[in-house]
């Protein structure tokens, strides 16, 4: 298993960020947005834990994929869905890991294919957390791991052409120990795209996010620029920064 300078183990790290953001934002009573993901799951973990212990109370979940769910259950976890009347005023707070984040703590996510439902968490939430170790730490967002984009599935090919004519290479994203490409949870398909680097030079992230939605087919795309996190940062020296947007 991967080890950092000091002998931590990157799943060491990821726990330490989901365990920081937990015990520093999540209180009782709370209406509770959790992401999905390796680094995720350690947050989910620590509510529950917490939630047995007895030191938090009275938790509505909104669990924001069908893994997450399956988690949740695990550790007894009340979830419910955004239509229901527990959460029907919005969400206190969503936790969630991200793919890439830069210095104005916008984010690239959708690596795990629920970008979608993440979204909507996130931007349905009064406060958003995010976590994750400083690997994931870039100048620039989509420069290194390609943006995720959900897609109908038979609007594929005039989406692709679209987004070529933009100026991006697209992949289809093909699945894991099954034929064929990933299908999310509402049935659609995944293309990864990387921007062509003078498109990603001239256009910021916020217009990216805006103008990728507006090509018909698309259902969302991995761009997170519209509610920057609070970010909880796993350094390799043991410690977890906490950086708010903007840098302060």
């Amino acid at each position: 298993m991967e080890q950092n300078s000091i002998g931590l183990t990157n799943d060491n790290a990821k726990q330490r960020a989901g365990i920081a953001a937990v015990d520093e934002l999540v209180k009782s009573g709370m209406k509770l947005g959790l992401g999905t993901g390796s680094t995720a799951v350690f947050a989910v973990r620590r509510v529950g834990e917490l939630l047995a212990q007895g030191t938090l109370r009275d938790i509505c979940v909104f669990p924001t994929s069908l893994q997450t769910e399956i988690e949740c259950e695990k550790l007894n976890l009340p979830c419910y869905t955004l239509n229901s009347r527990e959460l029907s005023s919005g969400l206190d707070l969503t936790i969630d890991g991200a793919d890439e984040v830069d210095p104005k703590n916008y984010l690239i996510k959708g690596g795990g294919g629920a970008l979608l439902i993440e979204k909507i968490a996130a931007y349905a939430s009064s406060k958003y957390a995010i976590v994750i170790t400083e690997s994931k730490l870039v100048e620039r967002i989509g420069s290194g791991f390609p943006v995720p984009i959900e897609v109908v599935s038979s609007a594929r090919t005039p989406v692709i052409k679209a987004l070529e004519k933009l100026g991006a290479n697209v992949i289809l994203r093909e699945a894991i120990r099954k034929a064929g490409p990933v299908i999310t949870e509402h049935g659609n398909i995944i293309l990864d795209i990387r921007l062509d680097e003078k498109l990603h030079e001239s256009q910021s992230p916020i217009k990216m996010e805006s103008e990728l939605n507006h090509i018909p087919g698309i259902v969302e795309n991995g761009f997170f620029t519209g509610k920057p996190p609070v970010v909880f940062i796993a350094r390799s020296d043991g410690t977890v920064e906490t950086r708010h947007p903007g840098g302060n």
